[in-house]
């Protein structure tokens, strides 16, 4: 009899709710879930949460689109974006981690970051019903078919020129072609870790040999940005430089200025992929927010000219960064760009 209440219960209660799953409460089961109610969950528990905090290593006026585009699709859950380098971001994170005091919600940085995020417990891993949609080589795989980080955006490392200073039977067709007499006294580069893996994909293809005979150039070295580096090839203060970004020189032509880029035999690629914070403080935002990234924002970072981890743009790809050793990255590092510093003029 004393079961009798509870079979009562399930006489009068209709039966659909007896058979629905129980709703994810932790942030593992969140991060984890894959029902078909998973936007409209997520969504609901945004707004109760309000607010998201995402850090982000997105330049110029691309996270901020994306934070207008987010907030448009998804009324009533604000989006704080802090953005800052790789170098910046991890510190951060490591502080707020050891202070016990949790402030990002989701990440989207280099992978080199991701890489030291992961292994100081700062990112755990997460579902997406659009990791399916993205290569294996473009997620870092965790168990149960979650994923550490994603891929959602690329920048790919060339030869940048302005086309009223270096004649078109002067553009470089490979690395070998940075040789030729008319580019003697007009490149420039900045040396910064940009540079230095063009260094070290020249190495890979040519040879460390090669790279010294570049001396003879009379490259010249500058203390700017790379951005920096591509207005001053539209403005014709250097004719070229050889560790250019696509998007960069691509967003100054659309401008309306004389900025070419070509890709050479091998193109460093810069990954920047998102992840879900260890314990987000807005554990539904941050998903809804990955969600967003891995699909909605594709098309606004195409506006910015980014590249796609799907997409074949007819050049190969280099990714120096992934499945090595952080010791082998730095060591690598500083060999180039002690190389860069050796063939360039002050």
């Amino acid at each position: 009899m004393k079961n009798l209440p509870i079979l009562l219960l399930a006489m009068i209660l209709p039966s659909e709710l007896w058979s629905q799953p129980r709703k994810p409460a932790t942030v593992a089961e969140i991060a984890a879930y894959n029902g078909p109610d998973r936007e409209q969950l997520l969504y609901a528990g945004a707004k109760g949460e309000g607010k998201i905090v995402w850090y982000t290593s997105l330049a110029g006026d691309s996270y901020k689109a994306i934070a207008r585009g987010f907030e448009a699709k998804f009324p009533g859950v604000r989006l704080e974006a802090y953005r800052a380098g790789g170098s910046e971001l991890v510190p951060r994170m490591i502080e707020e981690a050891k202070a016990h005091r949790p402030i990002f919600d989701a990440v989207e940085t280099t992978e080199d970051s991701l890489m030291i995020a992961k292994t100081s417990q700062l990112v755990r891993p997460y579902f997406s019903p659009y990791l399916d949609k993205y290569p294996d080589d473009a997620k870092e795989r965790a168990d149960k078919n979650l994923t550490f980080w994603t891929t959602i955006r690329e920048s790919y490392l060339g030869f940048g020129y302005n086309k009223t200073q270096v004649s078109p039977h002067a553009v470089p067709k490979g690395f070998d072609g940075l040789l030729h007499p008319e580019l003697k006294g007009k490149m420039g580069i900045t040396l910064n870790e940009s540079s230095a893996k063009v260094i070290g994909a020249m190495i890979k293809i040519k040879g460390e040999g090669f790279v010294k005979k570049l001396k003879s150039q009379e490259i010249k070295a500058y203390t700017v940005s790379s951005a920096a580096l591509v207005d001053m090839i539209a403005s014709g203060e250097i004719g070229a430089s050889f560790h250019i970004f696509r998007n960069h020189a691509l967003v100054s032509a659309a401008k309306g200025s004389s900025v070419g880029w070509i890709a050479m035999e091998l193109v460093p690629t810069n990954s920047g992929g998102v992840a879900l914070a260890a314990q987000p403080p807005h554990p539904h935002a941050a998903l809804l927010l990955i969600d967003f990234l891995l699909h909605d924002a594709v098309k606004i970072l195409d506006k910015f000219h980014y590249g796609h981890p799907t997409t074949d743009y007819g050049f190969k790809r280099w990714y120096q960064d992934r499945g090595r050793s952080l010791a082998d990255l730095e060591a690598d590092s500083a060999r180039w760009e002690k190389l860069a510093k050796e063939i360039t003029q002050r």
